[in-house]
């Protein structure tokens, strides 16, 4: 006889561990629903491969796109002084501390001079998520920047607007950054240099009244909104519906406020061939010299 007994207890299943994905890995695609992978996103240059749908990029990954390979990045240091000690529903100096924290920029362009197809070039490409894209006296001062360097070098200009429009913080002091680079640019112009402007989604209010809409060569890309007041407001002026697709880059190349509209995956080498139709004069001034 056992001196003791042992109850069998039923075995209970083992649960099922539930398969946690790790985030980031996966993205909806606004235009079709698709579930994209990540990084097969990345390889199409954030593109859908599914239905062209262009979601937005920050400006270090615009450079990437667009450089051949290395950069040399320009006034990384220069970030506002809140001029106006202005104060909304929270200080702009803690604005500027989001807008850093989220981007890792000082404010909302990233200038760098780099090769373009073999073509040394200017770029100014914008942030849109520090502030908006807005521009103030920083972004004003580093596109000025840029366009006295392409001078002095002889090299193109090509700037990637991603914008809110001026920034409200700064004041009077931001539109005047609208005529500060219209005029750098003019002085480019008579320089016989080539200036590119590449108009993404969204480009509003004074961006697209000022540096924007004036390149030698306006490109767009796909279904990009670019206009200057929303919809809203222009149809509460006018008193009027809108055309379907209004301030989209379609209906803007229909009616000849823009050149191309140009997928990003086909937008360097357009870029490059743009710039060699467009090969810079020499300078008669320096050859007489």
């Amino acid at each position: 006889m056992a001196w003791f007994k042992k109850t069998r207890k039923p075995r209970a299943a083992p649960a099922e561990k539930a398969v946690r994905v790790p985030e980031g890995l996966w993205v909806k695609c606004p235009g079709c629903q698709e579930i994209l992978y990540n990084k097969d996103l990345a390889t199409s240059l954030h593109v859908c491969p599914r239905c062209a749908h262009h979601f937005r990029i920050g400006a270090i990954e615009r450079l990437r796109t667009l450089f051949d390979a290395a950069w040399r990045e320009h006034d990384r240091g220069l970030i506002s002084t809140d001029p106006l000690g202005f104060v909304d529903t929270k200080p702009y100096k803690d604005r500027l501390k989001s807008g850093l924290s989220a981007t890792g920029q000082r404010d909302a362009v990233v200038t760098a001079t780099g090769r373009i197809d073999g073509i040394e070039t200017e770029v100014a490409a914008m942030e849109y998520d520090f502030i908006g894209g807005s521009m103030g006296v920083v972004v004003g001062e580093k596109i000025a920047r840029a366009i006295e360097r392409a001078i002095a070098g002889r090299r193109p200009v090509v700037i990637v607007s991603c914008s809110g429009g001026a920034r409200m913080m700064e004041g009077t002091l931001s539109l005047m950054q609208m005529a500060k680079v219209s005029a750098a640019l003019a002085r480019l112009d008579r320089a016989r240099l080539p200036y590119i402007s590449v108009l993404t989604d969204p480009t509003t209010g004074g961006v697209t009244a000022s540096f924007a809409m004036l390149g030698d060569l306006n490109i767009a890309e796909p279904k990009a909104l670019i206009g200057f007041a929303g919809p809203r407001v222009i149809e509460q002026t006018i008193r009027q519906k809108l055309p379907e697709g209004f301030q989209r880059s379609e209906f803007l190349l229909e009616h000849g406020m823009i050149d191309m509209v140009v997928d990003r995956r086909e937008l360097k080498a357009t870029i490059g061939a743009a710039l060699r139709f467009m090969n810079p004069a020499p300078d008669v001034t320096s050859a007489d010299a």
